[in-house]
């Protein structure tokens, strides 16, 4: 009886602890990129250089993907699906060229998860960009909650690599 005041103890504690961690996460990097602002704006607008720059998608280059909608507008869309990386798809949400990119991020394997990234690119008038990278989300219960400080740390690495990728597509 007594292991199992033991468990529903531990299960009680998980959850509790669960239920005060933070329900969303927001993850924000910045660069500086020797190039024009338009140019820098084109290679995320538009999808056919995601796999040159995107950290993920080095980490699986054979990843099955399609690409869809015109580029640079509203609804232009790079799907994927591979075994490291997973399901799923991101979206040309909104767009003011060359200044502002949303995208919608939705992940459907290995779990189910919505994300919103948001790029600005500011023109430093010296031929240089500044490129911000913001990328916010939901922390689903309990899990997602638990997990969420390594969950930002990840993306924190990965975001600095995908901006240095970025900056070296760029930069050529």
């Amino acid at each position: 009886m007594i292991v199992l005041y033991v468990i529903l103890a531990f299960v009680g504690l998980f959850l509790i602890t669960a239920a005060i961690m933070p329900s969303k996460y927001s993850v924000q990097k910045e660069i500086i990129i020797n190039n024009s602002c338009s140019d820098v704006f084109e290679k995320v607008a538009n999808f056919k250089y995601y796999r040159e720059w995107n950290p993920w998608h080095k980490t699986e280059p054979n990843t099955s993907s399609e690409i869809s909608g015109e580029a640079a507008t509203v609804g232009h869309k790079f799907s994927w699906e591979g075994k490291k990386i997973g399901q799923g798809s991101l979206t040309v949400k909104g767009l003011m060229p060359p200044q502002e990119i949303i995208l919608d991020l939705e992940f459907i394997k290995p779990w189910k998860s919505q994300a919103l990234d948001s790029w600005t690119f500011t023109d430093l008038k010296n031929g240089t960009t500044k490129v911000v990278w913001n990328n916010n989300g939901p922390l689903p219960y309990p899990m997602g909650r638990l997990m969420g400080s390594l969950i930002i740390k990840n993306l924190n690495h990965q975001f600095e690599q995908g901006l240095n990728n970025l900056k070296e597509l760029c930069e050529k």
